[in-house]
């Protein structure tokens, strides 16, 4: 039975820094980039195309002001992503809004057949999945959280409600 649901958004604190350092025309410092690149968060992302080195290596070449060339997919799209939401960091805050204020406590009650007590709900900067899924962790890709422009308060992820694509997502882990 389901007893609690942990949201994590260490990462995206620590990316909304960087964007904003980077943005500022600030060196982040290497230890900062292998602090995300090495973390557990990020780690659920990575496969054998894209690891820490790749997160390390394109968040360096932007902090840098570095040209960035890779013949890896997913080293270019996390690349594009970063310096797309560096473009307009108050959309990147409404992006950012939804997820500090996530409380899923009322949510929990309604999850039938959990093979979990916990889930730890985690946000990151990923590739091309909108999520992941390893064990009681489900790891959602920040960069596929959608502002409507019209309307900076609808947020979605997949042209779905955002707190109703999280709480499928959830249902749908963890059956």
């Amino acid at each position: 039975m389901l007893k609690s649901i942990k949201v994590d958004n260490t990462i995206i604190e620590m990316m909304l820094f960087y964007w904003q350092s980077s943005l500022d025309k600030e060196k982040v410092s290497e230890q900062y980039l292998n602090e995300i690149s090495q973390s557990k968060q990020m780690g659920y992302t990575y496969d054998n195309e894209f690891n820490g080195e790749s997160v390390r290596k394109v968040l360096s070449a932007i902090t840098n002001r570095e040209p960035f060339k890779s013949n890896i997919k997913k080293e270019s799209r996390f690349w594009n992503n970063n310096m797309w939401v560096m473009e307009d960091m108050e959309l990147t805050n409404f992006m950012v809004d939804p997820i500090k204020k996530l409380n899923l406590d009322s949510f929990i009650p309604t999850v039938e057949n959990s093979k979990f007590e916990e889930i730890e709900l985690i946000f990151v900067p990923g590739t091309l999945e909108t999520s992941y899924v390893k064990e009681n962790k489900i790891v959602v890709n920040f960069f596929k959280i959608a502002v409507d422009y019209m309307d900076p308060e609808k947020i979605t992820i997949e042209n779905t409600p955002f707190i109703e694509y999280i709480e499928n997502l959830i249902k749908s882990s963890i059956a």
